[in-house]
């Protein structure tokens, strides 16, 4: 019966990616509760008119939203450990590009080919594939240093190219629910598949099917 096969760094960068990314989702739900208001352009403040407001309670009692109470404020380590994630999945994002490219692995199992061999991506999860690796995450690392005042100071482009750091914090929130609807969906669709098959095969490299 055929097996699953992945390559040493496609596990290695597959559990690295896993770990930064749940890092950053809970981060930066910690982080969004201090102001759940969206702005586009330059600026965004309790003083103007938001795009849109998240129904959400938040950490900041000078935040209008409705609720009767104030959340905690878990602002201070959820920046560390976003900025500290962020940095792992774009190295470790580098890594398996740059491999995968070298190795022919994104070529041979992520660029859509008519007909896939058996036991490979269909097209669909191929394109999918092929838009978070090459265009979801590097979207969202891009507008994520557009926020920092200290990057934008040395490289006004990345937040002006978006129109400023309030649109770049719109189209990284957008980003990030993407992402996050597309990990659900890879869950939902391992498990369909055989979770334990699946998961034995991206720690040992090969699946007991392919034995």
């Amino acid at each position: 019966m055929h097996g699953h096969r992945h390559p040493f760094f496609v596990r290695l960068t597959h559990w690295l990616a896993a770990l930064a990314l749940l890092t950053l989702l809970v981060t930066g739900a910690a982080i969004l509760l201090s102001h759940p208001r969206f702005y586009w352009g330059e600026t965004g403040n309790l003083n103007e008119e938001p795009l849109f407001t998240l129904p959400l309670p938040a950490s900041r009692g000078s935040v209008p939203t409705g609720y009767g109470f104030v959340l905690a404020d878990q602002n201070g380590w959820a920046r560390s450990y976003h900025f500290l994630s962020a940095w792992l999945i774009a190295i470790t994002g580098l890594f398996y590009v740059s491999l995968g490219v070298a190795s022919r692995h994104v070529a041979r199992k992520l660029v859509p080919n008519g007909p896939p061999p058996p036991g490979t991506y269909n097209n669909l999860q191929r394109v999918t594939y092929l838009l978070v690796v090459f265009a979801a995450l590097p979207l969202m690392i891009w507008t994520g240093l557009a926020m920092s005042p200290a990057f934008v100071a040395a490289v006004p482009f990345t937040a002006t190219l978006f129109g400023g750091q309030q649109s770049a914090r719109t189209i990284h929130f957008f980003t990030t629910v993407f992402l996050a609807a597309f990990l659900l969906v890879h869950l939902v669709k391992v498990y369909q598949a055989g979770f334990r098959s699946h998961v034995t095969a991206m720690i040992f490299g090969t699946s007991k099917e392919s034995q």
